[in-house]
């Protein structure tokens, strides 16, 4: 086990250090970051100028081995629009991004298991029918057009659930919801699969031959395998909200790290830019290192190969 997270461990880092090289690429070749701050009125001067004052006038190599040094430093930048430092702005904002993540993970798991479950025990039923229309329809309807929907409902019509802000708990149920739904369909077919599956395998026909009960064969001997897949899927899942949450932040006035760069994209904020997607690509290595682990000790077949 301890060979099989360190291999997993030497990979996770050079993810990061590949993902920050092309973080910091992309950002600086997308465009002349000088000229951008600079904004449009901007002279060749002043464009020189501000080229000049914050270095971006040395190599790429240059630029990228200064920018490693500080963050190892702990040192993120400073925001050239917010004046304030990088750090501080992703802590007042992560956390937000975090929990919806988190809840919207969490309503995906409770409504998608037990429905692929169900399917798999019931094949070509009311059940299973149930589950894969609700997987197309996931799968079908764009998740800004249910989050409308979803405020109209429950924030316009019926004055359930407040609309916007980060006021209390409940300003994150429709944003969870929405932004949960969107994994269900693939969850919940790859624990239909795998549950059937499992169910044809021989030591599941053993554990019913000794008499077991149904609901511990389910339980104990059938989901235990089937979910394996799951947590991984889970994983990329829950880095995608992190990531892909601005369309659902937008959308319900939520300050998380999908507003941020929204924001911090129209106002040509390099430094937060180039940490928002590091900070993303971190967790969603971590994240699938996490998932790895899990699945070691869900199945010891997978660390001994």
């Amino acid at each position: 086990m301890a060979a099989f997270i360190t291999k997993r461990l030497a990979l996770t880092v050079l993810v990061i250090i590949v993902t920050s090289i092309v973080a910091f690429m992309l950002v600086h070749l997308s465009g002349d970051p000088a000229a951008a701050m600079a904004g449009e009125g901007a002279t060749d001067a002043d464009i020189a100028a501000v080229r000049e004052t914050y270095g971006f006038n040395r190599p790429l190599y240059a630029q990228y081995l200064d920018w490693v040094a500080k963050l190892l430093q702990g040192d993120f930048g400073r925001s050239y629009y917010l004046r304030m430092d990088v750090g501080d702005v992703l802590a007042e904002h992560m956390p937000i991004t975090a929990t919806l993540g988190a809840l919207a993970l969490g309503f995906a798991l409770l409504l998608s298991v037990p429905l692929g479950v169900f399917a798999a025990l019931w094949p070509n039923t009311m059940i299973d029918r149930f589950s894969l229309w609700l997987a197309v329809a996931g799968q079908a309807l764009p998740s800004f057009l249910f989050a409308l929907g979803l405020m109209y409902l429950f924030g316009v019509y019926l004055r359930w659930l407040p609309i916007s802000g980060t006021g209390s708990w409940q300003n994150y149920i429709m944003p969870a919801i929405a932004l949960g739904y969107y994994a269900t369909p693939a969850i919940m077919r790859l624990t239909r699969s795998g549950m059937m599956d499992v169910l044809q395998s021989d030591h599941v026909r053993t554990a019913r031959a000794y008499g077991l009960s149904p609901w511990r064969v389910i339980i104990k001997h059938s989901l235990r395998h089937a979910i394996i897949p799951v947590v991984s899927l889970a994983a990329v899942q829950l880095g995608f909200m992190l990531g892909g949450s601005i369309v659902i932040e937008t959308i319900f006035s939520l300050k998380g790290i999908g507003y941020l760069a929204w924001e911090s994209i129209q106002r040509a904020d390099i430094e937060i830019i180039q940490a928002i997607l590091l900070v993303i690509a971190t967790a969603y290595a971590l994240l699938t290192l996490v998932a790895d682990l899990l699945n070691a000790a869900l199945d010891p077949r997978i660390r001994v190969s």
